[in-house]
């Protein structure tokens, strides 16, 4: 029996709204704060480092008290509903820096704010997440709302990242931001509001945090799959941030034309993840999870000879047609496991999970911050001010030859992880 359509609907234009806040932050953060306002890029790799580590220590919290939460209007809502508008002032408040700061306080305030936002975003998308698998039951349910999510999650980075050049020019950042983050909020309010939660009783079994963290810790799913999404969203995570450097030092042209580069990826991408839904319908996930995985390592070749628009523009159309079929299969892997863990121990804890997911896809920050450290140590690239001899080999490098490296180490990963496909979500528990 298929999902209501708008059931389908009001859950999966939220990943719109979670989307436009997050990928204007982890774009545009490094070429604002590192171009154009003059922050180091050693000092930019701290702050991704430390976030990190906080975000290690937050994320199986918020997934906890999540997962124990219970009230009239849900668990997962009012976490939804109160961390949303906190959200959406951190993120205005990253990109209205006071004008003419200090170095030392410039740092100090681009850290404050990158890390509180992150960590709120950390908030929504674990409570998000962890909706998914509760609302949605069969494998055919979860495909068809997860196609047209991850269709939303690309309309809003073709908004906040392909036109940001362009609205930016014309705006400026703070404008921008302000713009981004009341149309983001408002549709995670939206879906929050109406997407209604699996009832759960107060007397139901509420999970443990040292038990539920001693059962990750043996999860061997769960670290395959978060560590082979970590080196995947590291991947991207750099195509987003080194894209406008590229444009500018690599290719020389006018940076708004990175509109047309960062166009080409998500265009393909929204037309190819119904694609990938079928080919997951017809051949099952995990083949076509690893497949999609070494598409996307290999789309990089191409990009890396690319030295002018339209072959940079047909590289990342290549990029775009894999990065489809990664986002199309990567969250109904964690969905499996998420239903593995409620079988095995017969509680539901999807908060708790979908945010150490979140953490591990989080670990990215380790990587990407490896990868500016590298430009300067190789590239001598320190900021806009003094971008050393060879800026435009130290952005393809960025955009290129790191995020390749980590895919194949992604696809690897893929290898020792699997599902029975027969195997049905389990049913709603009774209670205690």
């Amino acid at each position: 029996m298929s999902e209501p359509r708008w059931k389908t609907f009001n859950y999966a234009v939220g990943m719109f709204g979670t989307s436009i806040p997050i990928n204007m932050l982890k774009t545009y953060a490094a070429i604002y704060y590192v171009d154009t306002l003059g922050l180091t890029t050693l000092q930019f790799a701290s702050i991704l480092s430390i976030y990190t580590f906080i975000d290690a220590i937050d994320n199986p919290v918020y997934g906890f008290l999540s997962d124990r939460t219970r009230t009239r209007w849900g668990r997962r809502r009012p976490w939804l509903v109160l961390s949303t508008p906190l959200l959406v002032l951190s993120f205005i408040m990253f990109y209205s820096p006071p004008t003419a700061a200090a170095a030392s306080f410039l740092f100090a305030y681009c850290m404050f704010f990158y890390i509180f936002t992150g960590t709120l975003d950390s908030v929504v998308n674990a409570n998000y997440g962890a909706l998914f698998p509760e609302l949605f039951r069969t494998d055919a349910a979860r495909a068809a709302t997860n196609a047209l999510r991850q269709a939303f999650q690309l309309v809003a980075m073709i908004i906040s990242i392909a036109l940001t050049p362009v609205v930016t020019s014309a705006l400026g950042y703070q404008l921008t931001a302000i713009l981004y983050g009341l149309l983001g909020g408002a549709v995670i309010l939206y879906m929050a509001l109406t997407s209604r939660e699996v009832p759960m009783d107060e007397i139901q079994v509420k999970p443990q945090l040292w038990d539920s963290l001693k059962s990750l810790a043996k999860n061997r799913k769960f670290w395959i799959a978060g560590f082979a999404n970590a080196f995947y969203s590291a991947a991207m995570a750099l195509v987003l941030a080194s894209m406008p450097f590229f444009v500018k030092y690599t290719l020389a042209i006018p940076d708004s034309q990175a509109t047309i580069l960062f166009a080409s990826v998500l265009l393909i991408a929204i037309a190819c993840v119904a694609v990938w839904s079928r080919l997951v319908r017809r051949f099952t996930l995990i083949p076509v999870w690893r497949a999609a995985l070494i598409v996307l390592a290999a789309a990089f070749v191409p990009l890396f000879f690319a030295n002018s628009l339209p072959t940079a523009a047909a590289g990342s159309a290549l990029v775009g047609f894999g990065f489809a079929g990664v986002i199309t299969t990567m969250d109904l892997i964690g969905a499996k496991i998420m239903d593995e863990d409620t079988r095995k121990y017969g509680v539901r804890r999807e908060g708790i999970i979908s945010n150490a997911l979140g953490f591990m896809n989080r670990l990215n920050g380790l990587f990407t911050g490896a990868a500016f450290s590298l430009v300067f140590i190789l590239f001598g690239f320190e900021s806009g001010a003094n971008p050393g001899p060879q800026p435009d080999n130290a952005a393809r490098f960025l955009l290129t030859v790191f995020p390749m490296v980590l895919m194949v180490i992604s696809f690897i990963f893929s290898f020792f992880i699997d599902f029975p496909e027969t195997e049905p979500a389990p049913a709603r528990l009774e209670t205690a």
